[in-house]
C-alpha cells in the first residue's frame, strides 16, 4: 500500500502525516508513506485544498485534518 501526504509542510500537514503513520501502526499494515510538499505534484491529483491524503493512488481526503478512525478505514475497507 502507498499512502502519499500532500501539503507545502503547514503544521496541519505536519498533524495529518502524524495521524496517518498512527493510524498505520494500529491497524498494523504494511504501508510506504510519502510526504509530498511540490506544488506541482499536489496539483496532479487536482487537489487545490492541503492537506490532503492519497492512498493507491485515490484521493481519500483534502482539505482537512482527517481523524485516525477514518484513516483505519481506508488502510482495512
Amino acid at each position: 500500500m502507498e499512502i502519499k501526504v500532500l501539503g507545502p509542510g503547514c503544521p496541519r500537514c505536519g498533524q495529518t502525516e502524524k495521524n496517518v503513520k498512527e493510524a498505520v501502526a494500529e491497524a498494523g499494515v504494511d504501508a510506504t508513506i510519502e510526504k509530498v510538499t511540490d506544488v506541482v505534484e499536489i496539483a496532479k491529483y487536482g487537489v487545490f485544498g492541503t492537506p490532503a491524503v492519497v492512498v493507491d493512488g485515490r484521493v481519500k481526503s483534502a482539505g482537512k485534518i482527517p481523524e485516525k478512525e477514518e484513516i483505519k478505514a481506508w488502510l482495512t475497507g
